[in-house]
C-alpha cells in the first residue's frame, strides 16, 4: 500500500461532538490526513477554535453548530456543509453523555437522555447525512462505540445500553448500506481520559481498577483513536464494513493480567 492510500485530501467529512475529547482528536486527524472537516458541537466559541486549527492545517471547514437531540439542527449542518464544499463523503458520530448513578434507581429522564443523545442521536446523522452518500455511490460512516458495547460498567446503565445499540446499529446499517458504496464500521475505543469521563478514571479506585484490567498499563492519548478513524475513512478500508474496531490496549483481549 503506498501513502495515496490513506490519503483524504478532496473528501469531506463532518464530525458530530468534533470538538472536545476523542472526537476533536478524528476531526484534526482526519484534517491531517487531507479531508476538509466540519468539527461541530453545541458551543459556538469550540466550533470556532476548532475550525480555526482545521484552516491552519490548510483545509476547509464550516462554522456550523448542532445539536443531534435536534433532527433540525442536524439538516441545518447538512445544507451548510454541502453549500460550502460541495458534499460529504465521511461521517463521525461521536458526540455523547453519560450518566452514573445505580441501576435500580436511574431515572427514566436521565435514561432518556442518554439514549436520545449517544443512540437515536447517532441515527438521527445518518438518516440525515447517509442518504446522500448513498446517492452519490460513496461514503464513510465511523461511529464512536465503546468497551461497555461488549461489556458492563458499573453503575452506567445508560450509557452501556445505548454503546451496546451502537454497536448494533452499526452492522444492521452497514448490511442495508453494503451495496452502495457506502461502509459503515465503529471504534471502541479504551480508556481515553476525556472531559467526559476524566473525574470518574483520573486518580480514582476506578480508574485504578482499569489500568489492571489494561494490559498496556496505561490510558491512551487522544491522539491515538485518529490513525483508526483514518483507516476507516479511506480507501484502504473499501471492503470493511460492519465491524467495530477496538482501540482499547488489549483490554478485551484480556481474561488474567497478573
Amino acid at each position: 500500500m503506498g501513502k495515496s492510500f490513506f490519503d483524504l485530501s478532496g473528501r469531506v467529512a463532518v464530525v458530530t461532538g468534533g470538538t472536545t475529547g476523542l472526537g476533536y482528536a478524528i476531526a484534526l486527524g482526519l484534517a491531517e490526513a487531507g479531508a476538509d472537516v466540519a468539527a461541530t458541537s453545541r458551543r459556538a466559541e469550540q466550533v470556532e477554535k476548532v475550525a480555526a486549527e482545521i484552516e491552519a492545517l490548510g483545509r476547509r471547514t464550516v462554522r456550523r453548530v448542532s445539536d443531534v437531540t435536534s433532527r433540525a439542527s442536524l439538516e441545518r449542518l447538512r445544507d451548510a456543509v454541502v453549500g460550502a464544499l460541495g458534499k460529504v463523503d465521511i461521517l463521525v458520530n461521536a458526540a455523547g453523555v453519560t450518566h452514573k448513578a445505580p441501576t435500580l434507581e436511574e431515572s427514566e429522564e436521565e435514561w432518556a437522555r442518554v439514549l436520545d443523545t449517544n443512540l437515536t442521536g447517532v441515527l438521527r446523522a445518518c438518516q440525515v447525512f447517509a442518504p446522500g452518500m448513498v446517492k452519490a455511490g460513496y461514503g464513510r460512516v465511523i461511529n464512536i462505540a465503546s468497551l461497555s458495547t461488549f461489556a458492563g460498567f458499573r453503575e452506567v446503565a445508560a450509557y452501556c445500553a445505548s454503546k451496546a445499540g451502537i454497536g448494533s446499529l452499526t452492522q444492521v446499517l452497514a448490511i442495508e448500506l453494503a451495496t452502495s458504496g457506502v461502509c459503515v464500521n465503529a471504534i471502541a475505543p479504551g480508556v481515553f481520559p476525556t472531559p467526559l469521563n476524566r473525574a470518574i478514571v483520573q486518580g480514582t479506585p476506578r480508574g485504578a481498577e482499569l489500568l489492571m484490567r489494561t494490559p498496556m498499563g496505561r490510558f491512551g492519548e487522544a491522539r491515538e483513536i485518529a490513525g483508526t478513524a483514518v483507516y476507516l475513512a479511506s480507501e484502504a478500508a473499501s471492503f470493511v464494513t460492519g465491524e467495530i474496531i477496538a482501540v482499547d490496549g488489549g483490554f478485551l483481549a484480556s481474561a488474567v493480567n497478573q
